[in-house]
């Protein structure tokens, strides 16, 4: 069993503040079995988190090298080493890492997995120089845990277990082991900046402080290792539930030779990969950035919770934050998620969309709504509603059924709920796809009427009439309202070009009563640097979420209107890069790396989305265009080893602070949404025409427009103020009622009982003659409890 060496306890405890570390990764890399629940990202030449044993987890901060001659240098990995990082394999993400002395000296060459089976991570490392100097080299491991999550409050101990010292961690139960195939000669524990053995080494280039024991707080662990003559060996770093697992993983993993491991690990990744479709044929990489997107779109599932998939094994901009940035990008946002599953749809994988779609299911709320994001368990993080994103399952749902790969999984139920949440609670949405303000979004409204269409195919397919009715008709009304909501007729952006899609028109989802006029409202935008305007007109503000109007069937690539406010994007939001053309969420964002390079800390510059420039992509060959500048931009935004950012530096190059045009920022990377995105464009490509698009809804908007009907509604969260002649006016609500109405200012009065349907609201229906002239005029009578509702109501008639 294994024993505490001492009781020699580090000093300057609790260590200087803790950090996360750069969220722009060089690679991520976990086994494919379920067995192993371990996940590692690089940066800069070191392992850097640790995930364990969810994907939500992070337990580590980082993991490298020190190197000194004990007289005359002390170099830090990271921070004096050159580095170069290779993806080894076309689907296995195993990495090498090349660590190079700037005089030429020596070099560091790391291999870098997990165990095919277990929660360690292994390092096959060899040193490369003229002998004589090596012999002089003295290499220490230098190890920062940020247990459970966090940096504050770690134990680190020195441990002797079976004849050997090793080093360990722990914090609320959660324990770390770490050592290596050749012995540690010297082993330190210390608070991080003042006794730990970075700050011993860089005073003299001596491991002089031995310490036992560093407790509750920022510390870090130190190790010489031991060579014998020898430069190859293997450092592990396990976990465990308790010391003895953490211990017993790590000596089960370093007894098995690195290169078995090797080899179960790259079987491992090139099963799931055999299957999958010749998107390659259409790339301009020969395949590089596909095959290496399907394994990370793969590794972002979690295995304890099957179907959970992450947007980013990333904290954006970590190096600026610490122990209260509990979330990252390490959570389940249900639009990314769905878009990760999608992508694994598009390249022929069915088995993963589907896990997904069943945790969707077992994750969905009682009232039907998903939150804006949460924790693989299904608790929120953040509780903000996104309508896109209770749309989104339901679009999965439609598309796995097309696919003929449902299985034995039955999605009706969650469907027809998630169909519901968006009648009760649309049209507005509390955020859009950007996560910033509440309205009518063109993205939103988008998939919201591709979903109800959906859920209605589906309802009909369950002999469901009059449900598939209400749902479509409830569609027919998102969409002959998206131009009065969403498109202003005064824009000033773009000279001659008064009419165009704006990015929302705002409004709050508890105003009953919400001016939807795109030409007069008022948007603040968040994330605004310090003393800069943060309120502008809606009819200023643009982004091109109205694309997806096109992606999913609704309008038409040739609309004028989407033509005018491609002019008007391409005006505002185009960046060109020597890699082609990107484009910014939004004028005036403020979410992104600041003017100087600095870190985005609450404000910034938003930057150009790489991932925008695939749904530009999408657009282009909906239209009939060359598709193929927009396929080779996403390649070259990708790193060497084909991780895609979320966001690229999008201004001249600033060698001083490492940014340079069309290279990531600090954002995350790799971002799954962007290479989901690439992956459906390379497919779209590949079949002719846009996999996102639903037929159904094409079908209904573009083909034959006969069967929609021009629907007016009222509702509680929405009490319009006025009807165009010659439309309907649906009166809905969430309980059964008679309305009490009349047309001609109560002269007559009419008593209409409401119609129920399976979604749980009920309706009267009103038809509005052209000759109307008189309000509508209305009131409740609640049946189920018998009460009036005390108050009238009414809409005007319109032109």
């Amino acid at each position: 069993m294994a024993t505490f060496r001492g009781e020699r306890r580090a000093f300057g405890r609790p260590g200087i503040e803790p950090r996360w570390t750069h969220g722009s990764k060089d690679g991520v890399g976990t086994s494919y079995a379920a067995s192993s629940g371990i996940w590692f990202t690089l940066w800069n030449g070191v392992i850097t988190e640790v995930y364990y044993p969810t994907v939500e987890r992070p337990q580590l901060r980082d993991l490298q090298y020190l190197i000194t001659d004990g007289e005359s240098f002390f170099h830090e990995e990271k921070r004096h080493l050159r580095s170069r990082v290779e993806r080894l394999s076309s689907h296995a993400l195993g990495h090498r890492i090349t660590n190079a002395d700037p005089d030429g000296r020596y070099s560091i060459s790391k291999d870098v997995i997990t165990d095919p089976h277990l929660p360690c991570v292994l390092q096959r490392t060899r040193l490369i120089g003229d002998p004589q100097f090596l012999s002089r080299l003295r290499l220490y491991a230098l190890c920062a845990p940020h247990l459970e999550g966090g940096g504050w409050g770690n134990n680190a101990y020195v441990v002797e277990v079976a004849g050997r010292q090793i080093l360990t961690a722990e914090k609320g139960g959660t324990w770390l082991a770490l050592a290596a195939t050749v012995p540690f000669s010297r082993l330190s524990c210390g608070y991080v900046g003042r006794s730990d053995g970075w700050t011993d080494l860089a005073d003299n280039f001596q491991l002089d402080w031995e310490f036992d024991q560093a407790l509750d707080g920022h510390v870090a662990l130190t190790g010489e290792l031991d060579f014998e003559g020898r430069r190859e060996f293997t450092l592990g770093l396990a976990f465990g539930d308790g010391l003895h697992s953490a211990v017993t993983t790590l000596f089960q993993a370093l007894g098995i030779p690195f290169k078995e491991h090797w080899t179960r690990y790259m079987e491992q990744w090139n099963r799931p990969c055999r299957k999958i479709l010749p998107l390659e044929k259409v790339s301009g990489d020969g395949g590089n950035l596909y095959h290496g997107s399907f394994s990370l779109l793969l590794a972002h599932e979690d295995k304890t919770y099957p179907g959970a998939l992450i947007a980013s094994l990333s904290i954006p901009w970590g190096e600026a934050k610490g122990d209260e940035d509990m979330g990252g990008y390490h959570l389940v946002w249900t639009r990314d998620m769905v878009n990760s599953a999608t992508g694994l749809l598009a390249a022929g994988n069915t088995e993963t969309p589907l896990r997904a779609l069943i945790y969707l299911a077992a994750s969905q709320q009682a009232d039907g709504g998903f939150p804006q994001n949460f924790w693989i368990n299904g608790e929120p993080y953040w509780r903000g509603i996104q309508l896109d994103e209770v749309a989104f399952p339901i679009l999965l749902a439609w598309r796995l059924h097309r696919e003929d790969a449902l299985r034995d999984f039955d999605p009706y139920p969650m469907v027809v709920r998630a169909a519901g949440y968006l009648i009760r609670h649309g049209p507005a949405t509390q955020q859009e796809r950007w996560e910033e303000v509440g309205g009518y979004s063109p993205s939103t409204l988008a998939s919201n009427i591709a979903a109800l269409i959906a859920a209605a195919c589906f309802a009909r397919e369950r002999a469901d009439a009059a449900t598939a009715q209400f749902l479509q008709e409830y569609a027919d009304f998102l969409e002959c309202h998206i131009e009065a909501w969403a498109v202003t007729t005064e824009g000033v952006l773009v000279s001659g070009i008064g009419r165009h899609f704006i990015r929302i028109c705002p409004a709050v989802v508890t105003d009953a009563c919400p001016d939807e006029d795109p030409n007069q409202g008022l948007l603040v935008i968040a994330n605004r640097p310090p003393q800069t305007q943060t309120t502008f007109a809606v009819k200023e503000i643009v982004d091109a979420g109205f694309l997806e109007l096109v992606r999913y069937g609704i309008r038409k690539p040739g609309d004028p209107l989407i033509r005018d406010s491609l002019r008007i994007v391409d005006s505002v939001l185009r960046v060109e890069t020597s890699y082609g053309p990107c484009w910014r969420r939004y004028n005036h964002d403020g979410y992104g790396q600041r003017e100087d390079g600095g870190p985005y800390q609450g404000w910034g510059k938003g930057r150009a989305w790489p991932l925008l420039t695939g749904e530009r992509g999408h657009h282009e060959l909906a239209a009939g265009h060359d598709v193929y500048p927009f396929i080779r931009a996403m390649e070259g935004f990708a790193s060497p080893t084909g991780l895609l950012p979320e966001q690229v530096w999008d201004e001249p190059d600033r060698p001083e602070v490492h940014m340079f045009l069309g290279r990531p920022t600090g954002s995350a990377m790799p971002l799954m949404w962007a290479h989901a995105e690439y992956i459906k464009l390379l497919r779209s490509t590949f079949d002719g025409q846009i996999f996102d698009s639903i037929p159904e809804v094409a079908a209904r908007y573009l083909t034959d427009r006969r069967a929609c009907r021009p629907l007016e509604i009222w509702k509680p969260n929405r009490q319009v103020c006025a009807v165009k002649k010659g439309f309907t006016l649906r009166i809905q609500a969430p309980a059964p009622f008679r309305l009490i109405w009349s047309s001609d200012d109560w002269q007559t009065v009419e008593d209409t009982p409401s119609y129920p349907t399976a979604l749980g609201i009920e309706f009267v229906d009103i038809a509005i003659p052209p000759a109307q002239r008189a309000p509508i005029r209305f009131t409740f009578f609640w049946t189920a409890g018998g009460r009036w509702e005390g108050r009238d109501y009414y809409v005007t008639v319109i032109e």
